[in-house]
């Protein structure tokens, strides 16, 4: 478990992720003007926030990946999750790091 404001470790993606991931593909489709057959998270760091911030490592063919950025809101909130940002052009060794 990551201290309230710090980013935790590098975790591999659970269902949770898989999920968030999921649902954010069309976001990041949109926001880079792609379309990714292969988008599959593969791990991800979070950061307990007003909610949760998860980084994660996405799988999207060949040798490349993307990092993205969620916002997940509280359950008091609805738990809805947003896109924050994308940062493309990531190999399968690029560690994930805030931004």
């Amino acid at each position: 478990m990551s201290m309230c404001g710090g980013i935790g470790e590098v975790k591999d993606a659970n269902d949770e992720v898989h999920k968030i991931c999921e649902q954010m593909k069309p976001h990041v489709e949109e926001k880079t003007g792609k379309t990714y057959e292969v988008f599959k998270a593969k791990s991800f760091k979070s950061q307990v926030v007003a909610g949760t911030n998860y980084f994660i490592k996405v799988h999207v063919g060949g040798d490349d990946h993307v990092h993205l950025r969620v916002f997940q809101a509280l359950p008091c909130h609805g738990r809805e999750a947003k896109l924050n940002d994308v940062q493309e052009s990531k190999s399968e060794h690029d560690p994930i790091l805030y931004f």
